[in-house]
């Protein structure tokens, strides 16, 4: 047996088995390293004047035809060497030589030419692209005839199941949000740092309903009281600006500033009574719910104002909404001497909390890293009324999203104190 494999003819066949695993591998290490090569630093390389970056980004924008060939050059490569070793062993032992050649091809193949270039591809994807970019580049353009015939019978064949290769789900926006999230899960990107990313990529969808304070935690002015009295309520609210009213809450008449308010003392040598309260005030500036945040942001920017109220379709008040509030939502809380934790938040030791109802499921989001959604409503009470269908009674329990929400306290039609536990919190004993 040794003599017939130390024959020249099978030492050649041999030898053109090992020339072939070699190309296997290096189609093998290409296809992942090109797969999993980072865009966002190709295109910086790129834009450093690196033309082999040029090329690998060339390359991944048209997957269909790269995947193509390299695949077909793979396959065509295996199944040479697999049909090489089998005439060698049979040579070798006769008919027992398909059996022989099956096992030592295949051990071959995925010990050499998959798992170990694939493996030293995975580590270093970003490198390897840049090394191997011109050769595949070449195998490309050759193979192109052939895998644009391949891709025609693909793509006709998908579309008979009604399956559409050209429409993706996911935009680079989900890339960014994905990577950051998984990032912070192992532990490279600190909570701090994911919030701040996620908030700026989601401001633009968000409208100042999601982020204005509601009109039912509004500190504001009644200016029928006395200038002694509203004087007292500015300081003791702690507010820059506060919204003065007349009449009725809906009916803003003006925005009263504290250094407006302050100068005005000035002049009148602190004699309260002598204010002219309306004359003080500021003119107020309505804007829609419906309004998004970056299209305010940047109205904030060109009036160089900091403070808007919110009202619906029907003119009532809503909110307000301040930069500052803009501001939160991408480098967190900002805290002054005057500012407090999220109020109506206690945290349990069993892992739950106790939470007002009127809490933005975004604050309860940040303040505990959880995941619950808040597209279809900005409190919590409006989460539980979403998602129940029905306005619920005190004691009832609702679970949704991997959470279990308990009623504690309903008042009128409105939920004002409620338990929520996560999925893995309320399983333990």
């Amino acid at each position: 047996m040794l003599d017939k494999f130390l024959q020249t003819e099978s030492l050649l066949q041999f030898g053109l088995v090992i020339l072939l695993l070699l190309f296997s591998a290096f189609f093998s290490g290409s296809e992942t390293s090109l797969t999993a090569a980072s865009r966002a630093r190709m295109h910086q390389l790129e834009k450093d004047g690196d033309k082999r970056a040029s090329l690998v980004s060339r390359l991944l924008n048209m997957r269909e035809r790269l995947l193509g060939a390299i695949l077909l050059g793979n396959n065509f490569v295996n199944t040479l060497a697999s049909s090489i070793m089998a005439v060698l062993m049979l040579s070798i032992v006769g008919d027992a030589g398909i059996f022989y050649a099956t096992i030592i091809t295949t051990a071959l193949i995925v010990i050499f030419a998959e798992v170990l270039p694939k493996t030293y591809a995975i580590s270093q994807p970003d490198k390897m692209a840049l090394h191997i970019v011109r050769p595949i580049n070449f195998i490309v353009i050759l193979l192109a005839p052939i895998v644009a015939v391949v891709q025609a019978i693909v793509s006709a064949t998908l579309r008979l199941f009604g399956v559409d290769i050209t429409a993706s789900p996911y935009t680079a926006m989900d890339e960014i949000r994905g990577a950051v999230d998984l990032g912070h899960q192992e532990g490279d990107v600190a909570k701090r740092a994911r919030d701040q990313i996620i908030g700026v990529l989601e401001l633009g969808e968000l409208t100042v309903e999601a982020v204005m304070i509601h009109r039912k935690n509004l500190a504001m002015v009644d200016a029928d009281n006395s200038p002694e009295q509203i004087v007292k309520d500015v300081l003791a609210s702690g507010h820059t600006r506060m919204p003065l009213w007349r009449g009725d809450k809906d009916n803003v008449i003006g925005i009263l500033h504290a250094k407006d308010l302050l100068k005005a003392l000035s002049r009148t040598d602190g004699d309260m009574a002598s204010l002219n309260i309306k004359r003080i005030a500021r003119e107020p500036w309505f804007i829609p719910e419906t309004t998004s945040v970056v299209q305010q942001l940047r109205a904030f920017q060109q009036k160089r104002e900091h403070f808007a109220l919110v009202v619906d379709e029907y003119g009532a008040l809503m909110g307000v909404l301040t930069l500052e509030d803009i501001i939160e939502e991408i480098v967190g809380d900002i805290k002054d001497e005057y500012d407090t934790d999220i109020k109506g938040l206690t945290r349990l030791k069993s892992g739950a909390v106790i939470a007002r109802g009127d809490i933005p499921v975004r604050d309860l989001n940040r303040a505990l890293d959880w995941s619950l959604p808040d597209e279809e409503a900005v409190t919590l009470a409006g989460l539980v009324i979403h998602e129940a269908q029905t306005i619920p009674d005190e004691g009832q329990t609702f679970a949704f999203y991997g959470y279990r929400f308990e009623i504690l306290e309903r008042l009128r039609n409105q939920i004002v104190k409620l338990k929520v536990t996560h999925s893995f919190e309320a399983d333990r004993p």
